[in-house]
């Protein structure tokens, strides 16, 4: 067998089996050193291949389809610093759980470290942030496809396990890479790998004792950040059975109506009004809040107790009095099927009616003071309003109404990707619970501004055939955000993803304006970094579809018009930032006036 066939073989053994465990989607970069990935990827009958003009984006793009599916995804790329560029991503990928195996050509072993064109060294270039880092043999002889089969298994438990994230698998491969014109390749297997079991999280009967006794009673609070699932069924347990306040981050999927608070931020974020109600316990469930008014609330709480199974440190300030490394239903479960001891005996919850059960479960838990309860409920109902007046009686852009109203316009069914920086705070602050559900997503492991767009490209690419989304896919970013990762519009702008960007055109990183950062001299050539650019030219350029919104009013006709219109589209709404600020400070007035007697 020729080298070039013996490096076909091979890596059509890795894809064949990735593929067996679940990969469905690859996402891949022109190389010459990638030609045996290159073809097996776009041969294999089971894998829909994305092409990208660069891997930064390819890479973030992948990490939207790896979101949006559920499934583990593939990318691949040419050797040197072609590699490199997928480092950010991987990034994202490993602190927020995202399964992607990172494929990358390399030149043969002998070559590194001699100065030889396009040759790194791409052993361990990602650090500590793999699940895995295999590097592959040189395909040398017949057979060793079987090798590469094994390293595409060990890839898919290390990817799937516990908890998930990405894996590197380094390919060296000796010219020539083009294989002969009648090269045959192997019928794919057709076989499907079991996923890795996890192992169950659960609390222990002393713990889940331990658990009843705190919370019985309490004048307490849940918070819900991010989560990779969906805890409305936690929102509603903890809402409406115990009757705590509930503040729900969007990307926690719990914010819905009655279960979650309609306006937590502007709650939390009023000083008087919480140090009032300073809660007794915080049960925060899921990643670190993104608030500062959260992180603060949490912070005030007399016990804090954290249940996450996900993130690298849920509690970076070590304030919790107890961690719980558990699944977010590992609580109600604990409480909801403990034994309960009735009448000199013990009986299980599962084994009565629900009338029954739940009769047993509220002997033994009891809900918040009826006080504390209607407090919250009056107060939230006080400042929700307070909000919605004052956003609906102007008409010029402002970064909040921006939020509430496009996730207000999304049916149910759709995806609300949102940006780091400031659109993801505006929208914890301005986001009314949704009865139609949405899923709002966010890359929030790492929390920068790299690859945004890429990353709702991909989520939007997987929807039609992944079947997982029968809504529109919108994004929410700012205009650096936008910017940042221009190239990916260019090049997708034409490549049928159905994808509507909105993009907060404020001038630069208004986010430093209410930072401390606001308070030094070179604030804006530092930190804003005015741009002066012509979002709409840019745009114009690349040959997506583009609308101005100069008026609040406006948001919304144009989103229904750009859904009709399909494909690439990008709403820009013009925001003046010296008004937003003064804006801000006249919406925060206006809920503390109202708050006042709450």
């Amino acid at each position: 067998m020729e080298q070039a066939d013996l490096n076909l073989a091979c890596a059509w053994g890795l894809v064949d089996e990735l593929v067996a465990g679940g990969v469905e989607h690859a996402c891949l970069s022109p190389g010459s050193r990638s030609t045996p990935l290159a073809l097996a990827l776009a041969r294999h009958p089971g894998v829909r291949v994305h092409m990208h003009l660069d891997e930064r984006s390819s890479a973030f793009f992948a990490v939207g389809l790896a979101r949006a599916s559920r499934r583990p995804v593939a990318i691949a790329c040419t050797s040197g610093t072609a590699a490199a560029e997928f480092l950010p991503a991987m990034i994202e990928a490993s602190q927020s759980r995202v399964p992607i195996a990172v494929l990358t050509a390399d030149r043969p072993p002998r070559l590194r470290g001699t100065g030889a064109n396009q040759t790194i060294e791409q052993p361990g270039l990602y650090g500590v942030y793999p699940r895995a880092a295999i590097e592959m043999p040189l395909p040398e002889t017949e057979g060793q496809d079987s090798w590469w089969r094994q390293a595409a298994r060990e890839a898919l438990d290390a990817m799937l396990g516990d908890p998930p994230g990405p894996v590197h698998v380094n390919c060296p491969f000796e010219e020539p890479l083009t294989p002969s014109p009648d090269a045959e390749l192997p019928v794919p297997t057709g076989e499907r790998l079991e996923p890795p079991r996890r192992p169950e999280a659960e609390l222990t009967p002393e713990e889940g004792d331990r658990l009843a006794a705190e919370i019985s009673g309490a004048r307490g609070a849940v918070v819900m950040g991010s989560w990779p699932g969906d805890l409305s069924a936690e929102a509603t347990f903890w809402g409406q059975r115990l009757g705590w306040p509930v503040v729900a981050e969007p990307t926690s999927a719990g914010r819905r109506p009655g279960e979650a608070l309609a306006a937590g931020q502007a709650l939390i974020g009023d000083d008087a009004w919480v140090q009032a109600h300073r809660p007794e316990l915080v049960i925060q469930v899921g990643a670190v809040p993104t608030t500062r008014a959260t992180q603060a609330f949490v912070a005030s709480a007399e016990r804090l107790i954290v249940a996450d199974r996900w993130h690298l440190d849920p509690d970076p300030e070590r304030r919790a009095s107890w961690r719980l490394a558990v699944d977010a239903d590992a609580l109600r479960a604990a409480l909801r099927t403990r034994p309960i001891d009735q009448a000199g005996g013990v009986a299980l919850i599962g084994e009565h009616t629900p009338e029954a059960a739940r009769e047993l479960w509220e002997s033994r838990l009891h809900p918040a003071p009826g006080d504390w309860r209607e407090g919250w409920g009056a107060a939230d109902r006080v400042a929700r309003a307070a909000m919605d007046g004052f956003l609906d009686g102007i008409d010029e852009p402002f970064e909040p109404r921006v939020a509430r109203d496009v996730a207000a316009w999304i049916p149910g069914g759709g995806t609300l990707f949102v940006g780091n920086s400031t659109p993801i705070r505006d929208l914890d602050l301005s986001m009314a619970p949704r009865d139609g559900a949405i899923r709002v997503m966010a890359n929030r492991g790492a929390s920068g501004i790299d690859g945004l767009v890429s990353t709702a490209l991909g989520i939007a690419a997987a929807g039609p055939r992944s079947g997982r989304i029968s809504g529109p896919t919108v994004a929410l970013v700012g205009d650096l955000s936008f910017l940042y990762d221009l190239g990916a519009v260019a090049w997708n702008a034409q490549r049928g993803v159905d994808l509507i960007v909105v993009v907060v055109s404020n001038g630069g990183g208004e986010i430093f304006s209410l930072l401390p950062q606001r308070e030094l001299a070179e604030h804006r050539e530092l930190f804003v970094t005015p741009h002066g650019t012509d979002v709409g030219a840019l745009v114009a350029a690349t040959n997506a579809g583009h609308e101005r919104v100069a008026r609040a009013s406006d948001l919304v006709p144009a989103l229904d018009r750009t859904r009709v219109a399909g494909g690439l589209q990008v709403v820009e709404v013009v925001v003046d930032p010296a008004r937003a600020l003064e804006l801000r400070a006249e919406l925060r007035a206006a809920i503390a006036s109202a708050l006042i007697g709450s």
